[in-house]
């Protein structure tokens, strides 16, 4: 394995993403779209939600608006980089696949995707927590920046694993909204939590662990940890799912 190889692969692909103006505008204007519905449409009501990830019952008493934010930051973090980890691979595969037949060795490539879809997440997750810090004061930033990073990471990790599975591009975002839409866009709203039947099917759904760790960050001092290691027990899960696809698809008979 040559690292000079994987310099060139990561930058290849950093490049292809730049090339994309209208999807780096995107990623951009949707997290500011979706703040700012919730800034002129949700209303100021104080209204309390349980932490449902702490072992001890803790109350939180905030405004409706506030509770929106939060959501919605993570909500459109986790459909970004999950679209943006499906088009990374799907797009790639057939390049990828001529670069093994050239002498690159599939960990070359691989350690080269994932080191460009984390540095999206990363960028992802720090654009949204300021944005989101900008319309109200969250109690700890950097770990509600973190918090995103997680979702970024079990989404984008879902995504390569969607990306690996399906060779059509309309089945794949098929996938993905089916899933991110009812997990991360509706059902981990702690506002429907709070009254929802069979809690347990929320509770095993990829975006609540993510989800609990940034709301904790957010509005709370308590630690979250076990939402922060569970969070990449799922992440692990889901990439090692797609590496395994990845080396068989780059597997060359001889």
């Amino acid at each position: 394995m040559r690292y000079d190889r994987i310099r060139t692969g990561l930058i290849m692909v950093l490049r292809m993403l730049l090339r994309r103006r209208i999807a780096i505008i995107l990623l951009i204007v949707i997290p500011v779209v979706f703040l700012t519905v919730v800034e002129f449409t949700t209303s100021t009501r104080t209204l309390p939600f349980r932490l449902a990830s702490l072992d001890e019952e803790v109350f939180i008493e905030t405004s409706e608006k506030n509770i929106s934010f939060v959501f919605f930051a993570l909500a459109s973090a986790g459909f970004l980089v999950s679209f943006l980890a499906l088009n990374l691979i799907q797009k790639n595969n057939n390049v990828n696949r001529r670069l093994v037949i050239c002498g690159y060795h599939p960990n070359e490539i691989l350690i080269s995707s994932l080191a460009s879809l984390f540095l999206m997440i990363l960028l992802i997750a720090i654009f949204v927590g300021i944005l989101t810090n900008a319309f109200f004061n969250l109690e700890h930033l950097p770990m509600f920046i973190f918090g995103l990073v997680l979702i970024g990471v079990v989404y984008g990790c879902y995504g390569l694993a969607v990306g690996s599975l399906v060779k059509g591009e309309l089945e794949g975002i098929l996938f993905i909204v089916l899933l991110v839409n009812i997990d991360a866009g509706w059902l981990q709203n702690p506002l429907f939590y709070a009254e929802a039947q069979n809690k347990l099917i929320i509770r095993y759904l990829p975006a609540y662990f993510p989800s609990q760790a940034a709301i904790i960050s957010a509005f709370t001092d308590y630690s979250a940890g076990t939402a922060i290691w569970n969070s990449l027990l799922y992440g692990c899960t889901f990439l090692l799912l797609s590496m395994f696809i990845f080396f068989r698809k780059m597997r060359i008979r001889k």
